[in-house]
């Protein structure tokens, strides 16, 4: 017998994550902790860049039709599904990165790019790119939800957590905490160290994937959830 799963990423991450996770014949339990709102924006002049970089498919959703105007440029995706997101939205120059912001301006540096549009959420933790000229666009911001549904009733089916972010992470352990819910009862997956420093001490287990996707993630969840 396996351990469910408890997805508490932003829709539409987290359904998408729920039918992976099904083909890998493991159960699982979506309660969002955040909402994904797209934000008003000021679209800058397009020839004032090299390329764009999304380091999110949130982003490319929330920034919707103003993209046309930079479908010109270059697009460097962090990972496969934001690399997805932006040709489905017109891009037709698309590089796929290795599913993380210091990986990603890293490609940016050794392909010789300067100038670097970044469309991205409020909430972010940016990494030091001194090679290049970053200018940043919030077009969308990730809202708490104050009171996730579902959440206590999933806690009681000993889930194992999957910690998407560190600021899910931190989220998390604040909303079990204030529960009364155990730490040390719920095992967790995190995508990275960061996520797991993020939820703090006290926990079943923790451990990070591989890699920071999602596919790396389910893996590490399908060896883990199994008593």
């Amino acid at each position: 017998m396996s351990r469910p799963l408890l997805i508490l990423r932003p829709e539409p991450g987290a359904s998408r994550t729920v039918r992976a996770a099904a083909t890998l014949r493991l159960d699982a339990i979506a309660v969002p902790l955040f909402a994904v709102e797209p934000l008003h924006w000021f679209p800058p002049d397009p020839v004032r860049f090299d390329a764009v970089m999304f380091t999110s498919a949130n982003a490319v959703r929330a920034a919707g039709n103003g993209l046309a105007r930079y479908g010109a440029l270059p697009v460097y995706a962090v990972g496969t599904a934001t690399a997805e997101a932006a040709r489905q939205s017109g891009f037709s120059y698309v590089r796929e990165g290795p599913g993380d912001a210091a990986g990603l301006t890293a490609m940016l540096e050794g392909d010789g790019v300067l100038r670097v549009l970044h469309f991205c959420g409020a909430h972010r933790r940016e990494s030091a790119a001194p090679g290049l000229m970053i200018e940043r666009t919030t077009v969308y911001e990730s809202a708490t939800i104050d009171r996730p549904e579902g959440l206590d009733d999933a806690l009681e089916q000993a889930p194992l957590a999957l910690l998407h972010s560190p600021r899910t992470a931190e989220r998390f352990a604040t909303l079990v905490d204030g529960l009364g819910r155990a730490r040390a009862a719920i095992p967790i997956a995190a995508i990275s160290a960061a996520a797991v420093a993020a939820a703090g001490p006290g926990w079943a287990r923790t451990e990070a994937a591989a890699t920071p996707d999602d596919a790396a993630l389910l893996a590490l969840a399908a060896r883990l959830c199994e008593r």
